[in-house]
């Protein structure tokens, strides 16, 4: 069982970057569906939001420059920060009014994507983030290094 569990604590950091891809590329779809009308548009039938419009617009431009940001694991916690904050906004503002459990208002994705996000600015970006490859980058001591690298280091 130790064995196990040391093997599952060696792959945590790409565990949490593969999470962080998903997560990030996710959100990232969303805001290019409403400002660009891919993927279906932002009102399923390749529609687009107007320039502008509040919240949506806003919403749609963090969704897809923090959800960017996010997917390739730059400046990852304060993406993360501001992406997890305007999902609270979409679910508070949007959702919750209209009843109180995200299944009874549609707002799953919202609250979902606001506590995944919120998880990244505690966790970082994990393995495979370009914040992890430009804090090692300029590190040649391994005891600078950051956590991520000295396990994935160990590991090898």
């Amino acid at each position: 069982m130790h064995a196990l569990v040391s093997r599952l604590n060696q792959a945590q950091p790409y565990a949490l970057g593969l999470f962080r891809i998903v997560i990030g590329l996710l959100f990232a779809c969303h805001g290019a569906a409403s400002l660009f009308g891919v993927l279906g548009g932002a009102d399923g039938s390749g529609g687009t939001l107007p320039t502008g419009a509040w919240p949506g617009w806003y919403a749609a431009v963090i969704q897809l420059v923090a959800g960017g940001l996010v997917l390739v694991g730059l400046c990852t916690r304060g993406a993360a920060f501001i992406a997890s904050g305007s999902m609270a906004y979409a679910y508070f503002d949007v959702h919750q009014p209209q009843a109180l459990f995200p299944l009874q208002n549609a707002g799953e994705a919202a609250a979902l994507f606001c506590w995944a996000f919120l998880l990244l600015v505690f966790t970082g970006s994990g393995a495979l983030g370009l914040d992890t490859l430009f804090r090692t980058r300029g590190t040649t001591d391994p005891a600078e290094r950051p956590e991520e690298t000295k396990t994935a280091t160990a590991a090898a």
